[in-house]
């Protein structure tokens, strides 16, 4: 019973000393963030220039228009509610077809190397360079599907890719020898190992997604969305208005790869276990 108990102590040990390190980076981040406010008050203070202002300045912007909307009529939340329905369903087709097709190229390396020269030159397109043709072709929310898509498609689809090269061939000449089917390998053995890969380009494919969506609705012919908005104070010189766009975009992208961090972390406990 004793043996027992000393071996549970052990095993919970070593959670505090990890707690009270997450604690004191939490209570550092905190510290470094309120510090770098007062310095950016006091600068902007220093200055009293309209191009610069300071946090108080932006708060009051802030709260302008999260209540009385801006120079459109369109409050705040009504752009970034906008702006997250065009960055979710493009990203999502990035995922839905980079997946399949980086599983399918991995799996099948002649097919790859086969179509790499049609493949990889459309990755180092930028997706911004595509803008001018799909204000041509597309409008509305298919517009913004296609840009952001491309933004998200290359990264997931390249990681997927990369990652099926790195599952090691004897494991799947394990499951052919014990008679498994190709669909069981890939299931339980294929994509169990390149999922960490997968979330890993998931990630990079949705801040590119975020660039995109800034640049696409930077480029005009629309009323709502972060950039559309940024646009317009930006004409008037109205940089506090400006400023809480950017803001607001950083904190939802931020957002959006936390809850991606969440679901990695939880998926993959051991990638995790060791303290940095």
């Amino acid at each position: 019973m004793a043996d027992t108990s000393a071996a549970a102590a052990l095993e919970i040990a070593p959670a505090a000393p990890r707690e009270r390190k997450g604690l004191r980076i939490a209570l550092w981040n905190v510290v470094s963030l309120l510090v770098a406010l007062l310095v950016w008050q006091g600068v902007s203070m220093l200055l009293a220039s309209p191009f610069f202002p300071g946090p108080l300045k932006i708060y009051d912007a802030f709260v302008q228009l999260a209540t009385r909307g801006d120079v459109t009529g369109n409050s705040l939340w009504t752009h970034a509610w906008v702006s997250i329905q065009r960055v979710l369903v493009g990203f999502g087709l990035g995922v839905l077809f980079g997946v399949p097709l980086g599983l399918l190229m991995g799996l099948y390396p002649r097919l790859y190397a086969s179509t790499r020269s049609i493949i990889e030159p459309f990755r180092f397109i930028p997706p911004i360079a595509w803008i001018p043709l799909a204000i041509i072709f597309f409008s509305g929310l298919t517009r913004f599907a296609f840009l952001i898509f491309l933004g998200a498609f290359f990264p997931v689809f390249t990681s997927t890719l990369v990652g099926v090269a790195r599952v090691e061939p004897i494991h799947r000449k394990v499951g052919v020898v014990h008679g498994a089917s190709k669909l069981w390998i890939l299931r339980h053995v294929v994509v169990p190992t390149v999922l960490p890969d997968i979330m890993a380009g998931m990630r990079v494919g949705l801040g590119t997604a975020w660039l995109t969506i800034v640049a696409a609705e930077l480029a005009g012919g629309i009323s709502t969305g972060l950039g559309r908005m940024m646009v317009n104070y930006a004409e008037l010189l109205q940089v506090p208005h400006v400023i809480v766009g950017m803001l607001l975009i950083g904190l939802i992208g931020f957002l959006m790869n936390e809850i991606l961090l969440l679901i990695e972390k939880r998926l993959f406990r051991w990638r995790w276990s060791v303290s940095l």
